[in-house]
Parts: structure tokens; sequence; C-alpha cells
């Protein structure tokens, strides 16, 4: 298994969970129907898959372990989803029998997996013949930004060494297609989407929102741990973002490759 780089932070949360079907899930949305049984894995906080729940019939939420789980769990709670469940699993090996599945879902989760090929086999065995499965990753090498600052080139070369470093790949998104068809996929449909933050009150939030994470999240830890970057440097990309955030001409794309396979 593969290490998750970013953790579950409140600064990481804040990103994860403003997610739903609309902004992160709207190209396999034309594939969901209120008889959909669909495999949800690495839920993360939960707020796609508790969108899910409101389309389709029956939805399982899968996480590395309870208390990544619990973040989904306590949401759905709160929103009153009672046609959730969940389980720890582990996306090399689920636990699910063949054929349980109409829809197999992965939204920015192959990119930390060790194996995602072996990964997209076993979401395509648990996934009825005739089904669909589907991941969305971002791809961070593609992230384009304005106006151009040196901490920002910084930050992004520190964050590809350390996803790197916990074995996952950070520029996934244009790599989906070929690790379907290594699994063994001979029907894919492949799309894009991206996220882009030019407001005010985007380029706060997502500024903001980085800011925070470069010195308090899991990825932080790792940096410093390993000697990558030091406090001074962190602190100067976390001003950077601060920067970029206030800047009346700031502009930030982020590009996801998107994968609809035929089981």
């Amino acid at each position: 298994m593969a290490s998750y780089t970013h953790g579950h932070h409140e600064s990481v949360l804040r990103s994860h969970n403003v997610r739903d079907i609309s902004n992160s899930a709207e190209y396999l949305r034309p594939f969901l129907t209120a008889t959909t049984s669909l495999l949800d894995v690495g839920a993360g906080p939960g707020s796609i898959t508790v969108d899910f729940a409101s389309v389709v019939g029956h939805v399982t939420a899968t996480e590395i372990d309870e208390n990544a789980l619990s973040l989904s769990r306590s949401l759905a709670e709160q929103r009153g989803a009672t046609n959730i469940d969940f389980s720890v699993e582990d996306v090399h090996a689920l636990s699910f029998a063949d054929d349980s599945f109409d829809v197999a879902h992965a939204h920015q989760v192959l990119q930390h997996v060790a194996d995602p090929v072996q990964a997209l086999r076993e979401m395509r065995r648990v996934t009825v013949p005739g089904g669909i499965v589907a991941a969305r990753d971002a791809d961070y090498a593609g992230f384009i930004w304005f106006p151009l600052l040196p901490e920002l080139d910084r930050w992004l070369d520190l964050y590809r060494r350390a996803a790197r470093a916990n074995g996952g790949e950070p520029d996934a998104g244009r790599r989906l297609l070929a690790w379907a068809r290594a699994a063994g996929f001979d029907d894919v449909t492949v799309t894009a989407s991206t996220w882009c933050y030019a407001t005010p009150e985007e380029r706060s939030w997502w500024g903001g929102m980085w800011a925070d994470r470069i010195l308090q999240s899991a990825l932080a830890r790792q940096l410093l741990d390993s000697g990558m970057a030091t406090d001074a440097e962190l602190r100067e990309i976390s001003d950077a973002w601060k920067r970029w955030a206030d800047d009346g001409d700031g502009w930030y794309l982020v590009p996801h490759g998107e994968i609809v396979a035929r089981a």
C-alpha cells in the first residue's frame, strides 16, 4: 500500500468537503439511476458519497481504515442518508464477491495507491458485466496559475516528490486510459474537466486552504521529517499562497482526467 500524502487535517477536509457530483463526478451522472448499486472507493469525508446516495439505490463506501471511514459515516448520519453501507477495504484486494455492483467509482484515489492497475482490476471484478468502472484524478504536472510565483513552483515540485516518495503518482490524470487498458478494459470513454479559481472568493478559499495545508497537514510533516524542505521554506510558500489569493489578477486551473470503462 502507498501512504496517503494529504492526511485528514482540517485544512485538507476544507477542500474535500465541498466536492459533490456536480463539481467532481458530473461525467458519471448519465450512468446513475434510482436502482443503481454503487461502490465508492476511497470515500474520504463522504461529500460525494452522500450526494450519490441521493440519486442511486444504494452506495457502499470504503476507506483504508476505520478512522478514515468514520468521516463519511458521520456525514451520512448528519445528512440522514440511510442507503449507505461502510466497509474498511484495500482496493487492491476487495472483500466483495464478483459482480456485486452496477458502478464502481474512485475519485482522486488512483493517484495515491501502490498499484492503480490492480485497483482497476479489482473494481472491474466486483462490477457486473456491462457495468461501469469510473475514475477521476487530478494531474499535478498540468496545474497552471498566474501570476507566476517561484514559491508556488517550489510547492508543486515538493508535492510531486512527496507523493512519489509515498508510492503514488501525482500526475495520474493523464495515465487513466493507459491504466485502464493495462487492467484489461477494451471499452473506455475518456474525458477531462477542470476546477478553476479566479474570483476573489475562490482565490481566498483555494489560496487560504493551501497556505494552511503547507504548514499543518500530513504533507508538511513529511516534508520536514524527510528533510525535503525547511520550516522557513514552507512559511515562504504559505505566504506566497496568500499573496496569490490577494492578487486581483490571480487565476488557477486544476485539470483532471476521467474514465468510464465498461466491465
